[in-house]
């Protein structure tokens, strides 16, 4: 694993990488990753003891296809429109969305969103999401700032006398960890598709 940032994450392997179009590029990019925010946030996977969400595997392989920078402000467009009353995440609806819902339980989670997407970027740009181990270590980091910040808060807001774990994180753990296997195999292969392409 790479500790300088020296190299290309996805999305600056295809298309123009200079000039208006890049420009052009990395704005249809940020479209369609706040897109696909909102889509996996509402994709719930039947599992055991809670189903799967996809709105933090959509979040933390953004980050690392993106990089720092482009995640950084895809994330925050998909923050504002949720912040704007849009049905965006993963709990709202049309009876509690905007700030209302992110100042809720779930308001943590959302900051720890944003560090892990700038997260999964940085170490992309290092390289760590062209080998399955390095893509495993990344997720593991990624989920520790969002699950950080997400507990705090619930303590918070509901107070440290209330079973904060049982309520934010044990039930979770299993569905991570499938995500992080799957994140884990996916960029990887995405890589090695590319190098075989520009064979």
């Amino acid at each position: 694993m790479q500790l300088s940032a020296s190299h290309s994450v996805l999305a600056e392997v295809f298309g123009p990488s200079e000039g208006a179009a890049r420009r052009v590029k990395q704005a249809a990019l940020v479209v369609l990753g706040i897109m696909l925010l909102a889509v996996a946030a509402k994709i719930k996977v039947p599992m055991w003891p809670v189903p799967i969400t996809m709105g933090t595997f959509a979040v933390l392989t953004i980050g690392a296809a993106y990089g720092a920078r482009l995640g950084l402000v895809t994330i925050l467009g998909y923050m504002i429109i949720g912040a704007l009353g849009f049905d965006v995440f993963a709990g709202s609806t049309a009876e509690k969305f905007g700030l209302e819902y992110m100042m809720g339980g779930t308001g943590g989670y959302l900051v720890g969103y944003v560090m892990a997407t700038v997260l999964l970027g940085a170490l992309a740009q290092r390289g760590w999401d062209r080998s399955a181990g390095g893509m495993a270590v990344a997720m593991l980091l990624g989920n520790v700032l969002i699950y950080v910040p997400g507990l705090l808060w619930l303590g918070t807001l509901y107070g440290w006398d209330k079973p904060i774990l049982e309520w934010g994180l044990t039930p979770f753990l299993l569905g991570d960890f499938l995500k992080l296997a799957l994140a884990a195999a996916l960029l990887p292969a995405l890589w090695k598709l590319i190098g075989t392409a520009r064979r």
